[in-house]
């Protein structure tokens, strides 16, 4: 592993202490008496954040316990209860569940409300290590006819590739081996760029589209009282990291049900038999292990399954990420087209600059991340297409996840803390002033019901 086993979990915190600071709230003290004063900036239940996160009635009183079952502080708010709304399969119905609200004023609180990122890190990590305890007890428990198995899968790909005409990956990595520079790089590309490339992406999101929107705090670059990052506001980046979970969920199952083989490892010299000389016949070579590679401290462990090729999160991952970016909405002062002139009456309308920059990273990170799945050996083209379809999957039933915020209420309330809202003051006012420009199916791509 060398250098890596450093430089990548050193980026993670970086990245995330990084995203804590820059996304502080900037306006907010530790004091008990300013924390009540500015709380309904926060936690108004009523706000387009409590409804997506999945209130239906900020007033309930209902249920058969009451916050001091939780807790023994002393009651400071009438509305110990509200009401989630849940949806399944296109069935509908209401549940209660704790306010935590009356914990707002408990030090950890108090935490969470000057360093609201601080939640995004724990979801992070929340789903990032559920994902990886669930691959690495799958690791330690593989039985030796899992790895014949998942070798028979990864042959069968190829036979699917081979009948559709896209099995590229032996000429592909063969053309990338006569460029060696090129190759170290793209090795790095794939160990150290998946992980801390997804995070910087949470911290980038959740910057644009929540804290360039605090219109109530003065920030460098940005007047008080205006919104100066995409108008979506909270609602695309809880989406996006939803996403990201949908997608763990689904690979987990798929990996686990159907174990493949990545094209590096078909060439071991110690399999024998008619389908050991197949899969050696392909020529395919480990470059991020080998000797000059660049191995992850993340996929050079006793506990990383092998076998879960399929599908490829790494194509799913940067897909999302790179779709994200391409389509998200601008503020109507980025979105002024350019028109330059060809000659006397020739026009031409173009996007503004910042759009055109929006598509062509968009394009260029999957893309990317493409080339270097396939060119170190580690996946498939048809793990990318799995991947594709997982991270459409994600996208589209995200919001299946919101179904669990009951039990998110009773967790804070066993633990005694209140989650700030990101603030959403004027979002709705925003969004029908900002987005009379954009069309209306683009914003429907970009934040999915």
């Amino acid at each position: 592993m060398g250098s890596g086993a450093i430089l990548e979990p050193l980026a993670v915190i970086i990245l995330l202490f990084g995203g804590t600071w820059i996304n502080r709230v900037t306006n907010t003290t530790f004091s008990r008496t300013n924390i009540r004063r500015q709380s309904s900036e926060y936690s108004r239940p009523d706000s387009p954040d409590s409804l997506e996160s999945g209130y239906s009635s900020p007033k309930s009183r209902d249920g058969l316990l009451s916050a001091r079952s939780c807790s023994p502080l002393p009651q400071i708010s009438d509305d110990r209860w509200h009401k989630r709304q849940l949806k399944l399969l296109g069935a509908s119905w209401t549940v209660s569940s704790p306010n935590t609200e009356v914990f707002k004023d408990r030090l950890l609180s108090r935490l969470l409300r000057k360093l609201p990122f601080l939640v995004e890190c724990w979801y992070w990590a929340l789903v990032y290590w559920t994902y990886q305890l669930g691959r690495a007890f799958t690791a330690v428990t593989l039985k030796e006819d899992t790895v014949d198995v998942a070798r028979s899968h990864a042959l069968r790909l190829i036979e699917v590739e081979e009948r559709l005409g896209i099995f590229w990956e032996s000429r592909i990595q063969h053309f990338f081996l006569r460029h060696p520079l090129v190759m170290r790089w793209i090795n790095w590309i794939y160990s150290f760029i998946h992980i801390p490339g997804t995070i910087a992406f949470l911290v980038w999101l959740y910057y644009y589209t929540i804290t360039r929107n605090r219109i109530n705090e003065p920030q460098q670059g940005k007047p008080r009282g205006t919104m100066s990052g995409s108008p979506t506001g909270p609602l695309l980046y809880q989406a996006r990291r939803r996403t990201l979970a949908v997608c763990n969920l689904l690979a987990f199952v798929v990996f686990t049900l159907w174990p493949c083989m990545p094209p590096r490892l078909l060439s071991d010299p110690n399999v024998e038999g008619p389908e050991g000389e197949l899969s050696r016949s392909y020529g395919f070579i480990d470059t991020v292990h080998g000797a000059n590679g660049a191995g992850s401290v993340w996929t050079e462990n006793r506990f990383c399954n092998q076998y879960a090729a399929m599908p490829s999160l790494h194509f799913g991952y940067s897909l999302m990420i790179g779709l994200t970016i391409m389509t998200i909405p601008l503020p109507s002062k980025h979105r002024r087209a350019l028109r330059p002139r060809l000659g006397w009456s020739i026009g031409l309308r173009l996007p503004s600059w910042r759009r055109m920059v929006c598509l062509v990273l968009g394009f260029l990170y999957p893309f990317i991340i493409l080339v270097a799945i396939v060119a170190t050996a580690n996946h498939f083209i048809v793990d990318a297409i799995a991947g594709a379809l997982v991270c459409a999957l994600g996208w589209w039933s995200n919001g299946v996840l919101l179904n669990l915020l009951p039990m998110e209420d009773y967790f804070l309330c066993l633990v005694r803390i209140h989650k700030p809202e990101p603030s959403s003051i004027s979002i709705i006012d925003r969004l029908s002033e900002d987005w009379d420009s954009e069309d209306s199916e683009t914003r429907q791509a970009v934040i999915p019901p």
